[in-house]
């Protein structure tokens, strides 16, 4: 990755070298299909915050409960000016199942390929009695309106979580 003022967002293979994010750094550029038929890029939503919340799988306990608090607290996010993403490796289809289930309105990307997830160092090897496996590790990204990250929350914890990430997108 160059240092030359200016320059674009990390691709993706240019921010898994790096060896991870690191809160000052570019966020990786993605764009994604998402549910109901949007495109979500990170490029179409420069010069706004964003709030960009990894999650393991649709329709799960802990998943859920985190889209229904983000979703819950977006009018609040839009006074911040930020946008609040979420991002799994699940299919649109599930997508929009999910949307619909919960009546959720924020937007959802997929990444079925992993690449994005991989970028943003949130696709780990995982461990549930026993059995290795690789899945998201449930992390929130907040990028600043200049592309940078402001801060990376990793390991999270859903309870009072997306509180937290509001108090933080209004202090930036």
């Amino acid at each position: 990755m160059s240092t030359t003022a200016g320059k674009a967002e990390p691709t993706l293979k240019e921010a898994k070298k790096e060896g991870g994010l690191k809160e000052g750094s570019l966020a990786p550029a993605f764009d994604l299909p998402g549910a109901g038929g949007e495109q979500i890029s990170l490029a179409a939503l420069k010069g706004k915050k964003v709030v960009l919340y990894f999650y393991p799988k649709d329709d799960t306990s802990g998943c859920t409960k985190e889209a229904i608090e983000f979703n819950a607290l977006r009018e609040s996010f839009a006074k911040a000016k930020a946008v609040v993403v979420g991002m799994s490796p699940d299919p649109i289809k599930s997508h929009d199942k999910f949307r619909a289930k919960y009546e959720l309105s924020l937007p959802l990307a997929s990444d079925e390929r992993k690449d994005t997830l991989g970028a943003y160092g949130v696709w780990v090897e995982k461990s549930m009695y026993g059995r290795k496996y690789m899945g998201v590790e449930r992390t929130t990204v907040l990028i600043g309106p200049d592309g940078r990250i402001a801060k990376i929350w990793r390991k999270v914890k859903v309870p009072g979580h997306a509180e937290e990430v509001l108090a933080a997108a209004k202090a930036l």
